[in-house]
């Protein structure tokens, strides 16, 4: 099972038995004492509503004071948790995967916010989920008040108070929630500020349909949506609600690297932080525009370390997770909202707003992979001389290469950028095909 990836723990739902999590419990108590009080909260997957309870059991059993939020997004239970006094708090989400998949991101009071769990409390629970010693009788669930209403009704004044002052009310706007967590805060804020939503694919129960061929990583259905009813624009989240990714009036993606780019010119910032992810078209206009881009290796955690060292105000991953000013995580509804507040103030398009980058053609493949083959890709030399061939390869069209394994499903990535799509759509397929067989 995987344990600590790029954005917490993640496997298939019936891997997070009883004794598992409470392994995790009992981790961060050796991490930080039993004096602590720990918020548990989550996305609508079906498993995310037991496992919410396992948790609660386990804190029960331990003597850990605990509350149970339900199904907020994951920026709202950052934001909360720490609002409200908790000394942690316990996200049971598996993002943008399928229902069947499931999750554990961990969040500890950091200066002045929530912030991702540090090495030290990660290396602590992975070790109480590796001791033979440990053992487990579950206490008897007792009745605790439930704070849903009280955490969302905080994170949607947050949210309001961030965007202060807009009008929306000539924008008619389309949104699809990934039948995950944002569907319990949907439109509400748009439309308080003037904004037409047509909404789709908006359960706010725990079920089966999160994710699935919809939200952010499937916008072909809100495509479709903003097309056919003539919007200016949409927006769609991931089941956890950290990613947003635009759609304009044209039907086109508008994606992280344009969404930086464009926000950070509206916010009057001279730097940003990307990672190796990011297209080659927003490179370029950070340079010509004369703004500093600091590039990271893939992750959130590493945009957010980088913004700190660097004092740089706003970062991003291509997959829409945006960290705004005054934040330490992507928050996909926030995201929104200012991007929705750029073209109202703007009196443009999202599609003038999106072409202040001249984007690469760029194309991405997933391979299927074991961890043994996720591992050869770092350790076997024919897999490292194979890459260095189609580095070389990509010269004549100014092309570049990213390969890498997931860390949050059994993939591995290949993103080729050049600037002939029908050459590196090619090369990306030969270089699957040579690599597969090479793992």
């Amino acid at each position: 099972m995987h344990k600590f990836g790029t954005d917490g723990i993640r496997s298939k739902a019936e891997n997070f038995n009883a004794d598992f999590l409470a392994r995790i419990i009992k981790g961060i108590t050796n991490y930080a004492g039993d004096n602590i009080k720990i918020f548990l909260a989550g996305d609508t997957r079906e498993s995310s509503e037991w496992i919410i309870q396992d948790l609660a059991i386990a804190c029960e059993t331990f003597g850990i004071e605990y509350s149970i939020a339900g199904v907020l997004p994951t920026p709202g239970i950052n934001y909360c948790f720490y609002e409200m006094g908790f000394d942690f708090a316990i996200d049971v989400t598996a993002s943008h995967n399928p229902y069947t998949d499931n999750g554990i991101k961990v969040f500890e009071r950091g200066e002045t916010q929530g912030a991702k769990l540090c090495e030290k409390g990660r290396q602590a629970i992975e070790a109480a989920l590796e001791d033979p010693n440990f053992s487990y009788e579950p206490a008897s669930l007792t009745d605790r008040e439930d704070l849903h209403t009280e955490a969302l009704d905080l994170y949607i004044k947050h949210l309001e108070d961030y965007i202060g002052q807009a009008d929306f009310s000539h924008l008619h706007i389309g949104m699809d929630c990934a039948n995950g967590a944002t569907s319990v805060v949907n439109k509400t804020i748009f439309e308080k500020l003037g904004a037409k939503v047509e909404l789709i694919n908006c359960q706010p129960n725990y079920n089966t349909e999160i994710n699935k061929d919809c939200g952010s990583t499937h916008l072909d259905a809100l495509k479709q949506l903003v097309t056919e009813k003539h919007l200016d624009f949409g927006v769609a989240f991931d089941g956890d609600g950290d990613r947003c990714l635009g759609v304009d009036a044209e039907g086109n993606e508008v994606d992280g690297d344009e969404m930086l780019a464009f926000l950070s010119q509206y916010l009057g910032l001279d730097g940003i932080v990307t990672t190796v992810m990011a297209n080659q078209g927003l490179l370029n206009w950070a340079k010509d525009a004369n703004i500093h881009a600091e590039i990271t290796a893939v992750g959130d955690p590493n945009v957010v370390a980088a913004m700190i060292e660097q004092n740089i105000k706003i970062g991003s991953e291509q997959n829409g997770h945006v960290i705004l000013p005054g934040h330490t995580s992507g928050d996909g509804m926030l995201t929104a909202l200012v991007t929705t507040k750029a073209v109202a103030e703007s009196n443009k398009s999202l599609h003038a707003l999106a072409s202040i980058i001249t984007k690469f053609p760029q194309i991405i493949l997933n391979m299927e992979a074991t961890p043994d083959q996720k591992q050869a890709l770092k350790d076997k030399a024919a897999a490292k001389q194979l890459l260095l061939e189609y580095d070389q390869k990509l010269k004549p069209v100014a092309g570049r290469l990213l390969v890498r394994p997931s860390g949050t499903e059994n993939l591995i990535r290949i993103t080729m950028w050049g600037n002939d799509a029908k050459a590196i759509e090619q090369l990306a397929n030969e270089l699957k095909t040579k690599l597969g067989e090479t793992l």
